[in-house]
């Protein structure tokens, strides 16, 4: 019983994906919309994600449906073959990295639009905190307040 009741909520999860991207591809006329050529590196990515269905299922630090965008710029922050990949899986969707629910295809995008997008997300990697400068040799450690 628990089982079925489980993939209920699972079939309901795609359906709201399925759905949600048919809800956020039409235009609004009372929207304003950056256009692509408007912004400049990895804002293009950003401002193609917004007139894009992306925000249905990520958010920039939470997830929703799908991973945050932080969380997909850490995991693959590093790796070299990571913006083509995850090119081809916007466009082509998929699932399995993170999760059961499936991640829809966008077949509309360009692999140049998809792409930008792609940088945007890795963009958003956290960059290593600066170390802390060493103690010089022969200097007293500080005193500790009490």
């Amino acid at each position: 019983m628990r089982r079925s009741f489980t993939n209920c909520f699972k079939a309901a999860g795609v359906m709201a994906i399925v759905l949600g991207s048919f809800a956020f591809t039409s235009k609004s006329e009372n929207v304003a919309v950056v256009e692509p050529s408007q912004a400049s590196g990895a804002l293009k990515g950003k401002a193609l994600m917004e007139k894009s269905d992306c925000m249905a299922c990520h958010t920039l630090d939470t997830k929703i449906v799908g991973p945050a965008f932080k969380e997909i710029a850490q995991k693959y922050k590093g790796d070299k073959n990571a913006l083509a990949m995850l090119t081809d899986k916007v466009i082509q969707g998929g699932a399995g990295n993170w999760g059961e629910i499936p991640m829809s295809p966008h077949p509309q995008l360009s692999k140049a639009d998809a792409s930008e997008m792609v940088k945007y997300i890795l963009s958003l990697a956290p960059t290593a905190a600066p170390a802390k400068p060493a103690a010089k040799p022969g200097a007293k450690p500080a005193a500790k307040k009490s």
